[in-house]
């Protein structure tokens, strides 16, 4: 009796392996049907039949988990732009032009320069590769915060992919998030610097007649945000009741501007003006009431640029301040250290933290404690009185 070898045949959902005719071996896998019923095949490749034997046992286990997604030819990079369009919907044009900057240190794709990670498929993207750009970061000396930011938004930007089934995993979850550099740890940040009184007189006395002269006086005056006096109509100013409110900002958006709702709910107030920027305030108004009818004037910015239809470039005071402090002979400091003086000014003056940090639109008063730490820990060590000057009722005064 000749006994011949039984073929085995395949159970559904196997697959099968054949040679091709450029010596290459295929394995062939249903994964799915077409809306029009035909079965949806899936190809892997190989050198070998055990290699591609194994690459289908893996496409079979993704498929049972339910964690199979099709194959796809989008790029990170593309993925990446969506994904920033979407959250243009979300958040702040100025906050997506930030999320673009950091992104674009390892994808320069994303401004059509060079090649990173954009130019990999979205779903070829292993940790490997995001760990190597941490490291690429890490080289190039950016800080700690900036690649941990880095960091935060590619793992965003892959969650967003996850939810959406276009990959299966984030690779991004599998990469430790950056807390060191070099071996050591991340410095803090650094505080703003605080112009001492002498420097706010001489910066204010260089900055007499320059156009923006009210300008560094509502920041040193009031504690504004650059971007909240820029976006100043003079209908915001009820100077019948000595009144300012903060409404809108007027904030840097590629290489132009854009007005915005302000940086947090509590960004939005109502704050006094003191009697000096009041009258500097009052007499610029009473000016433009002589060229302009009041509700054109209303509407019309307090700090407007060429044209008057939008207020001045962004960039403008930064250029400015710099020049004025070059002439009052200080060292330089940004606008936002102006802001940051009024706040270390009121808190050594004794004003109560909770009145400091409304009145700078802080969205809780642990930011104030945080930012101004240097300031009260200063406070606190004045106030060391004995017993007996607090037995006599004396209190309240520091020692010198």
């Amino acid at each position: 009796m000749i006994l011949r070898k039984m073929k085995r045949k395949r159970a559904k959902g196997e697959g099968h392996i054949r040679k091709r005719k450029d010596g290459r071996w295929e394995g062939i896998l249903t994964v799915g049907t077409w809306p029009d019923g035909r079965q949806k095949t899936r190809s892997v490749y190989g050198k070998t039949k055990q290699e591609v034997a194994e690459k289908l046992a893996e496409l079979r286990v993704s498929l049972q988990r339910g964690t199979y997604v099709d194959p796809s030819l989008l790029t990170l990079a593309e993925w990446a732009k969506t994904w920033l369009e979407r959250k243009a919907q979300e958040v702040k044009p100025k906050t997506v032009q930030v999320y673009l900057e950091d992104l674009s240190l390892v994808m320069p794709e994303l401004r059509g320069k060079g090649r990173g990670l954009g130019s990999l498929k979205l779903q070829a993207v292993k940790p490997s590769h995001i760990q190597g750009a941490m490291d690429f970061l890490v080289k190039e000396g950016f800080s700690p915060r900036t690649t941990l930011k880095v960091y935060q938004l590619l793992r965003a930007l892959f969650d967003e992919a996850v939810r959406l089934e276009l990959i299966a995993r984030n690779p991004v979850s599998l990469v430790r998030p950056p807390r060191k550099a070099q071996g050591r740890e991340a410095p803090p940040e650094k505080p703003g610097r605080a112009l001492e009184p002498h420097e706010v007189e001489a910066l204010l006395q260089a900055a007499e007649g320059h156009p923006l002269e009210l300008f560094f006086r509502l920041l040193l005056g009031l504690g504004l945000r650059k971007g909240e006096a820029l976006g100043l109509k003079w209908g915001d100013i009820d100077f019948e009741k000595g009144e300012l409110k903060v409404q809108r900002a007027w904030g840097k958006v590629g290489s132009g501007g854009e007005i915005s709702t302000p940086k947090t709910p509590k960004s939005r107030r109502i704050l006094p003006l003191p009697l000096d920027l009041f009258q500097a305030l009052k007499s610029r108004y009473e000016e433009l009431a002589q060229k302009l009818p009041p509700e054109a004037l209303k509407e019309a910015w307090v700090f407007p640029g060429e044209g008057g239809k939008t207020p001045v470039h962004p960039d403008y005071p930064n250029h400015a301040l710099r020049r004025i402090c070059q002439q009052a002979g200080i060292r330089p400091c940004r606008v936002h250290d102006l802001r940051h003086t009024w706040g270390s000014l009121m808190l050594a003056r004794g004003v109560p933290l909770e009145v400091v940090s409304e009145r700078l639109g802080h969205a809780s008063f642990d930011i104030t404690l945080r930012v101004y730490r240097h300031v009260l820990e200063e406070e606190r060590r004045g106030y060391v009185l004995d017993l007996q000057t607090l037995l006599k009722g004396h209190g309240g005064y520091p020692q010198a």
